[in-house]
Protein backbone atom coordinates (compact mmCIF):
# COMPACT_ATOMS: atom_id res chain seq x y z
CA UNK A 1 0.00 0.00 0.00
CA UNK A 2 1.45 3.21 -1.20
CA UNK A 3 1.95 5.82 1.58
CA UNK A 4 -0.17 9.42 0.65
CA UNK A 5 2.50 12.72 0.45
CA UNK A 6 2.17 15.46 3.00
CA UNK A 7 2.39 18.52 1.76
CA UNK A 8 2.42 20.22 4.79
CA UNK A 9 5.69 22.08 4.37
CA UNK A 10 6.20 22.05 1.22
CA UNK A 11 7.35 25.04 -1.36
CA UNK A 12 4.18 25.89 -3.25
CA UNK A 13 4.33 24.85 -7.60
CA UNK A 14 5.22 27.78 -9.47
CA UNK A 15 1.94 28.87 -11.67
CA UNK A 16 1.84 28.02 -15.03
CA UNK A 17 1.43 30.53 -18.11
CA UNK A 18 -0.26 30.50 -20.82
CA UNK A 19 -0.66 33.39 -23.08
CA UNK A 20 -4.35 33.65 -24.14
CA UNK A 21 -4.33 37.31 -23.45
CA UNK A 22 -5.40 38.20 -27.44
CA UNK A 23 -7.34 35.57 -27.89
CA UNK A 24 -11.11 35.31 -28.05
CA UNK A 25 -12.99 35.05 -24.83
CA UNK A 26 -15.37 32.16 -25.73
CA UNK A 27 -16.29 32.10 -21.95
CA UNK A 28 -18.23 35.23 -21.85
CA UNK A 29 -21.02 33.67 -24.57
CA UNK A 30 -23.91 33.24 -22.18
CA UNK A 31 -24.24 28.72 -21.97
CA UNK A 32 -27.76 29.03 -21.94
CA UNK A 33 -28.71 30.78 -24.58
CA UNK A 34 -25.55 28.66 -26.57
CA UNK A 35 -27.19 25.72 -25.52
CA UNK A 36 -30.84 27.12 -27.33
CA UNK A 37 -29.13 28.18 -29.81
CA UNK A 38 -27.39 24.48 -30.53
CA UNK A 39 -30.95 22.81 -30.13
CA UNK A 40 -32.58 25.19 -32.56
CA UNK A 41 -29.55 24.08 -34.41
CA UNK A 42 -30.18 20.06 -34.24
CA UNK A 43 -33.99 20.33 -34.84
CA UNK A 44 -33.00 22.26 -38.07
CA UNK A 45 -30.62 19.71 -38.69
CA UNK A 46 -33.30 16.60 -38.28
CA UNK A 47 -35.98 18.78 -40.06
CA UNK A 48 -33.95 19.93 -43.09
CA UNK A 49 -30.56 18.29 -42.82
CA UNK A 50 -27.00 19.66 -41.61
CA UNK A 51 -25.76 22.71 -43.38
CA UNK A 52 -28.74 23.05 -45.88
CA UNK A 53 -29.05 26.79 -44.72
CA UNK A 54 -26.29 27.14 -47.32
CA UNK A 55 -28.50 25.92 -49.64
CA UNK A 56 -31.11 28.55 -49.17
CA UNK A 57 -31.67 30.76 -51.87
CA UNK A 58 -31.64 34.44 -51.65
CA UNK A 59 -29.79 33.11 -48.28
CA UNK A 60 -29.29 36.94 -46.57
CA UNK A 61 -33.08 38.12 -47.54
CA UNK A 62 -35.04 35.26 -46.41
CA UNK A 63 -32.93 34.77 -43.55
CA UNK A 64 -32.67 38.39 -42.54
CA UNK A 65 -37.09 38.03 -42.78
CA UNK A 66 -36.82 34.71 -40.78
CA UNK A 67 -34.93 36.90 -37.47
CA UNK A 68 -37.33 39.51 -37.84
CA UNK A 69 -40.08 37.58 -37.14
CA UNK A 70 -38.90 35.76 -34.38
CA UNK A 71 -37.74 39.01 -33.19
CA UNK A 72 -40.97 40.49 -33.68
CA UNK A 73 -42.91 36.96 -31.52
CA UNK A 74 -40.49 38.41 -28.83
CA UNK A 75 -41.59 41.97 -28.81
CA UNK A 76 -45.16 40.94 -28.90
CA UNK A 77 -44.20 39.09 -25.79
CA UNK A 78 -44.23 35.69 -27.17
CA UNK A 79 -41.29 33.80 -25.52
CA UNK A 80 -41.29 30.08 -27.21
CA UNK A 81 -41.81 29.38 -30.73
CA UNK A 82 -45.00 27.24 -31.83
CA UNK A 83 -43.03 24.30 -33.51
CA UNK A 84 -40.23 23.30 -31.55
CA UNK A 85 -40.64 25.07 -28.38
CA UNK A 86 -37.39 26.72 -28.14
CA UNK A 87 -36.84 30.26 -27.43
CA UNK A 88 -37.31 32.73 -30.29
CA UNK A 89 -34.03 34.75 -29.30
CA UNK A 90 -32.11 31.43 -29.92
CA UNK A 91 -33.81 31.01 -33.79
CA UNK A 92 -33.11 34.66 -34.50
CA UNK A 93 -29.57 33.86 -33.46
CA UNK A 94 -29.27 31.11 -35.74
CA UNK A 95 -30.46 33.08 -38.40
CA UNK A 96 -28.18 35.85 -37.97
CA UNK A 97 -25.59 33.38 -37.58
CA UNK A 98 -26.26 31.80 -40.83
CA UNK A 99 -25.88 35.26 -42.65
CA UNK A 100 -23.06 36.17 -40.80
CA UNK A 101 -21.36 32.94 -41.58
CA UNK A 102 -21.58 33.04 -45.10
CA UNK A 103 -20.76 37.47 -45.18
CA UNK A 104 -17.77 36.41 -42.98
CA UNK A 105 -16.40 33.77 -45.30
CA UNK A 106 -16.42 35.87 -48.33
CA UNK A 107 -14.44 38.44 -46.67
CA UNK A 108 -12.21 35.68 -45.74
CA UNK A 109 -11.87 34.25 -49.56
CA UNK A 110 -11.57 38.20 -51.16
Amino acid sequence: MMKKKSLIGTAPKQQGIKYDQEKPRMDLIPPLMELETAKVLTVGAIKYSEDNWRQVPDLRRRYIAAARRHINALSQGIMLGDETGLHHAAHAVCCLMFLGEVELEALITE
